[in-house]
């Protein structure tokens, strides 16, 4: 599956447009609807979380006006891939615990780790990608 939105591009600390926030609604959807067709309903909640968090670290820091969500089953793997195409890439802060946000990447990561998989970006950051090791009824 490979999926793409448009979205405006921000500047500063402009929050996203309604319009953006509603389409990453939309990828969680169609992502899910995805799973359910291909047997994979055990994940459903994990990739809900993973999906929301690396499309709307996309939207809120590439400055992009489209952004690809592919999923793919390879290898016993799900892999979930986010291209926004500029460079860049997503890096895990540790959010102290009165901030707002920040905690996307570290929540992505511990997901993925829980799964069996890994996550990161491709050399130029232009693509973030994670895999979680499917689960022993569907691989």
């Amino acid at each position: 599956m490979s999926e793409r939105i448009s979205v405006a591009p921000r500047f500063g600390d402009d929050p996203p447009r309604p319009q953006d926030a509603t389409r990453v609604g939309a990828m969680r959807r169609i992502a899910a609807a995805k799973l359910r067709f291909c047997g994979l309903g055990a994940l459903i909640d994990e990739v809900m979380v993973i999906v929301s968090e690396l499309l709307t670290n996309a939207v809120l820091h590439s400055g992009t006006k489209e952004i690809t969500l592919s999923l793919s089953v390879r290898d016993g793997f799900l892999r979930i891939t986010v291209i926004d195409g500029m460079p860049g890439g997503a890096t895990r802060k540790d959010a102290n615990e009165d901030a707002e946000s920040g905690r996307g990447l570290a929540l992505v990561e511990a997901l993925v780790t829980e799964h069996g998989g890994r996550w990161g970006t491709n050399d130029d950051g232009a693509e973030t990608w994670c895999s979680l090791a499917l689960p022993e009824e569907s691989a």
